[in-house]
């Protein structure tokens, strides 16, 4: 199973988010300039997030963005269901004729419900604590 950007980059940012002080703005300009993604499609990920309520966007001079939600309580399983279109393969009748006697699809949703069962033990604190190696790659300059 592939991620797509969007939710790759949601997850990183949150990850950033969550390795910076508690309650400490950042900006999309930064997010931005360390993973090296278009400010637009970061524009996109950060509205998102922000409209699920994982962050909060900040307008004004001094604003920008920062976690909303404490680390600990923001499961990686709950942040791909939110931001990614799940949908394996399109088992519509329409679309495919094997449909009615297929046992692919059902193989497919348990597979897809495993994936995220890992997922929903791993939270963003988990990813973050005690790692050493991932907060210098993660510091400001």
């Amino acid at each position: 199973m592939q991620l797509t950007s969007f939710t790759d980059y949601g997850l990183r940012t949150l990850i950033f988010l969550a390795s910076l002080p508690e309650g400490e703005l950042t900006n999309i300009t930064e997010v931005t300039r360390l993973f090296g993604v278009s400010r637009n499609h970061m524009v996109k990920v950060i509205n998102r997030l922000g409209q699920l309520e994982y962050i909060q966007t900040v307008r004004g001079k001094n604003g920008g963005i920062r976690l909303l939600q404490a680390p600990t309580a923001i499961t990686v399983g709950q942040v791909v269901r939110d931001l990614e279109p799940l949908e394996l393969v399109n088992c519509s009748v329409e679309f495919c004729h094997i449909t009615p006697a297929c046992r692919l699809k059902d193989r497919l949703a348990k597979a897809k419900q495993a994936f995220l069962n890992e997922l929903d033990t791993c939270t963003i604190d988990a990813l973050i604590n005690d790692n050493r190696e991932l907060m210098i790659l993660l510091t400001r300059p």
